[in-house]
C-alpha cells in the first residue's frame, strides 16, 4: 500500500488542480488521479474566458459574479502572462432584447460588484467609432457598450495551477483511474490503476472533481454516496479563418435571446457557445452540424465579411455539469454545490463532490472545500497562501 494522504483528489481539470494546490498550500499532503492528461475534458473547451459573469446578474446570482470579478482581479494580478483583460463590446439592435436602458443597468451593477475598479469602467460607443469596429454590421444598431473582461488559454492555465501545486508538494498521478474506493469511518481507502498496476493508499478525504464524470466515479465508490441529479449541458465553438482585431465581441441572438462571444484566438476568430442538452458518453463529445450551422448564422449576421470568406478551420466542444430541474439550461444556476457524504455537516466529511465550476473561480471553489474538509483534516502548517501565489505558463 501507498502511503496514506490527507487527500485523494479524482479528475486533472480546472476543480481538480485548483484543489490540489489549495491542499498544498494548506500543508496537506495531497494525491491527485487524472485518467488522461490534465484539461483533457471540459478544462480545454472552454470559451477561453476569465470573466465575472455579466449575464448571471438576469439571474440575480450576484454573490457569483462579485466572487467571480475578485478571481478575476487576483487572475490579472497573479498571472499576467496567462490572463489578460480585454476590450469587449455589446451591440444593441432595434431586435434586441436587452434594449440599451438595460445594458447600462447591468454594467453599472457590474461595475459596483467589481467595487467600481478602473478593469470594471465601461462606456457608451460614440456613433463615430462603430465603422471601426471589425466590420460589426452597423443596419439598425441602437448602441454600442464597451466594457472589460479577460481571456486566457484555458489548459495552459490549468496546467500552470497543477505546476504550482507540485511545486508546493502534491503528487500527480496521470494517466490513473480510480478502480473503487472505500468509504471508511474515518477516510477512505482508494485503489487506483497507474502505470499498468493497481495501487491502494488510504485518505482523510477522498474529493470527486471528474467534471462531466462526477457520477461515473461515484458508482466507484462504496457505500454508494449520495447524488445529485444533473444535467450535461454541450457548449460547442467554431474557430474560422480571419480575425477581429478590436476586441471581444458578446452578442445577442434575436430569436433566442442568447449571448454569443465573437473574439480573436491565435491568430484566428473563435465563436461559442452553444448549449445543447447531453445524454451520450462524455468521453465521445463532439460539435453537431446543427451547432456549427447556428453559430455560422450568428457570425454572418454580426459580421458580413465572414459570409463570403469563411471557413471553419476547428470546432470543438465540452460539458457542463449543471443541476437538472425544469426550463432552458441558459437560465440554470452556475453556482458550485458542494455534496458531502454526511447529511449532517457537522459531521467530518469523508468523501466531498463538486458539481459545477468555473474557469474563473476555480481558487475560489478550492477553497470552499478546504474549509469544508477542515474538520475532517489533520492539522498542518500552511506553507503558502493562494491568493499570492503567482502563476507562469508551463
Amino acid at each position: 500500500m501507498a502511503e496514506p494522504h490527507d487527500l485523494v483528489v479524482v479528475g486533472g481539470g480546472i476543480s481538480g488542480v485548483g484543489v490540489a494546490q489549495a491542499a498544498a498550500a494548506a500543508g496537506h499532503s495531497v494525491l491527485l488521479l487524472e485518467k488522461t492528461g490534465l484539461a483533457a475534458g471540459t478544462s480545454s473547451k472552454s470559451s477561453k474566458l476569465i470573466h465575472g459573469g455579466l449575464r448571471y446578474l438576469e439571474s440575480y446570482e450576484f454573490s457569483l459574479v462579485h466572487e467571480s470579478l475578485e478571481e478575476r482581479a487576483l487572475l490579472l494580478r497573479n498571472a499576467p502572462d496567462l490572463v489578460e483583460l480585454k476590450p469587449f463590446y455589446i451591440p444593441v439592435y432595434s431586435k434586441t432584447r436587452r434594449r440599451p436602458w438595460l445594458v447600462r443597468a447591468g454594467l453599472s451593477l457590474y461595475a459596483i460588484l467589481g467595487r467600481l475598479r478602473k478593469q470594471v469602467r465601461f462606456r457608451k460607443l460614440p456613433r463615430s467609432d462603430w465603422d471601426e469596429l471589425d466590420g460589426l454590421n452597423t443596419e439598425d444598431l441602437d448602441a454600442v457598450f464597451q466594457y472589460y473582461d479577460a481571456q486566457t488559454d484555458d489548459a495552459l492555465l490549468t496546467q500552470a495551477v497543477m505546476d504550482s501545486a507540485l511545486r508546493l508538494g502534491a503528487e500527480l498521478a496521470m494517466p490513473a483511474e480510480l478502480v473503487k474506493a472505500e468509504i471508511g469511518s474515518s477516510g477512505c481507502t482508494v485503489h487506483y490503476r497507474h502505470d499498468g498496476h493497481e495501487k491502494t493508499t488510504e485518505a482523510r478525504v477522498l474529493v470527486n472533481a471528474a467534471g462531466p464524470w462526477v457520477n461515473r466515479v461515484a458508482e466507484r465508490i462504496e457505500p454508494q454516496p449520495r447524488c445529485l441529479d444533473i444535467e450535461l449541458v454541450q457548449g460547442s465553438h467554431i474557430v474560422v479563418n480571419g480575425n477581429v482585431e478590436r476586441g471581444l465581441y458578446y452578442v445577442e441572438v434575436p430569436r433566442d435571446g442568447r449571448a454569443v462571444f465573437t473574439m480573436p484566438w491565435k491568430g484566428k476568430t473563435l465563436v461559442g457557445t452553444t448549449e445543447t442538452r447531453f445524454r451520450g458518453d462524455p468521453d465521445v463529445v463532439q460539435p453537431l452540424r446543427a451547432e456549427k450551422n447556428y453559430l455560422l448564422r450568428v457570425l454572418h449576421r454580426h459580421f458580413p465579411r465572414y459570409r463570403d470568406q469563411c471557413t471553419v478551420q476547428d470546432a470543438f466542444a465540452g460539458l457542463r455539469v449543471l443541476p437538472s430541474g425544469p426550463g432552458h439550461a441558459f437560465h440554470r444556476t452556475r453556482e458550485v454545490i458542494l455534496l458531502s457524504d454526511r447529511a449532517d455537516r457537522r459531521d467530518p466529511p469523508r468523501l466531498l463532490t463538486i458539481y459545477g465550476g468555473k474557469l474563473t473561480g476555480y481558487r475560489a471553489t478550492a477553497a470552499k472545500v478546504i474549509r469544508r474538509t477542515e474538520s475532517a483534516l489533520p492539522k498542518r502548517r500552511p506553507v503558502a497562501d493562494t491568493r499570492q501565489l503567482r502563476l507562469s505558463p508551463p
